[in-house]
């Protein structure tokens, strides 16, 4: 449990990895440099592994009698049967997987608002890529996003924290100990308080194990619980709910200018002026300052490297 922890996330290939969209170009993501060090890649391009090179004349979704096929309108090529297969075949190879991140609005790895054109080439509708609705259909419980989303800082943060848990899980998974799993859930408990109260006290009665269930089938349990956990961004209140539960361990050490400094920084927060990040930063000055042992140990305080904060926000559906 003591190796560095890094998340295995499947990216497009064409996302800060190769030159290889149908243009021939490469997406730059300031994002995605800073990840390179701290997860692990699994770079796919499902277009280049169906052999159409690069660059390549562009293929698009296109409905035909209610069906959606896969083509490429300059050749009048069917792509759909290679690309099912191609998808199947690559995703059964992985395992021990903590994250999806795909090309936005691509007909092969779109996960959201691909756009669906008719047979005369009118677009009509918007659905998702092939590619990314079998990973869809094959990891519900895992993190899928493009990387035009991840610009926006609740849905990164969401992202970042998400992808580190589960990789820690992983861990817990691979250590076959009862012991770590109660562990995994103690030091992530503020971090299900923010989620979801409920699956948070459902998790604690799975990982207490009280009928005494093998160790495989209660962190399969657990996994289906902790997906239910993540399927959403927590609310803002939520937030404020945990970290008001926090500045209670602190507030009869501070003095009136520090507590009233947090509060109005706590409604800044609520307003969206100000990132959680920052309130985070505040809790763990004083977590370390008087040397607060429990809260030290809670995963909510430091979800995700500390390298990977920033506040920058393309504004863009922040409240998704």
């Amino acid at each position: 449990m003591d190796q560095p922890l890094k998340p295995r996330i499947v990216i497009s290939t064409c996302i800060e990895h190769e030159a290889c969209r149908f243009n021939g170009q490469i997406i730059a993501d300031e994002f995605i440099r800073n990840l390179r060090d701290l997860v692990e890649f699994i770079p796919v391009c499902p277009e280049v592994e169906l052999g159409l090179g690069t660059p390549r004349e562009p293929i698009r979704i296109v409905s035909k009698a209610g069906d959606f096929r896969l083509i490429q309108p300059a050749t009048n090529s069917d792509l759909t049967k290679p690309m099912h297969e191609f998808s199947q075949k690559f995703l059964t190879t992985l395992t021990q997987i903590d994250g999806f991140i795909l090309k936005s609005r691509s007909p092969s790895c779109g996960p959201k608002d691909v756009r669906v054109y008719s047979e005369k080439g009118q677009p009509m509708a918007n659905s998702i890529g092939f590619f990314a609705k079998a990973v869809l259909d094959k990891f519900p419980h895992l993190a899928v996003e493009e990387e035009g989303r991840l610009r926006n800082f609740r849905i990164r943060e969401h992202f970042l924290t998400r992808i580190f848990a589960v990789a820690r899980f992983r861990q817990v998974k691979n250590s076959g100990s009862m012991k770590e799993l109660v562990s995994f859930q103690a030091k992530n408990k503020f971090i299900f308080m923010a989620y979801n109260q409920k699956a948070m006290r459902r998790l604690g009665q799975i990982a207490a194990n009280s009928e005494k269930k093998t160790f495989s089938t209660v962190t399969e349990e657990y996994e289906v619980e902790l997906a239910r956990v993540f399927s959403r961004i927590p609310h803002v209140g939520s937030h404020i709910n945990v970290l008001l539960h926090g500045f209670g361990y602190f507030s009869k050490n501070l003095n009136a200018e520090e507590k009233a400094w947090f509060l109005d920084a706590l409604e800044k927060y609520r307003q969206k002026k100000l990132p959680l990040s920052a309130l985070l930063s505040v809790l763990r000055a004083w977590i370390a300052r008087f040397n607060e042992h429990y809260l030290a140990q809670q995963a909510y305080f430091e979800p995700y490297p500390e390298s990977l904060r920033e506040i920058r926000d393309s504004g863009k559906g922040r409240d998704l």
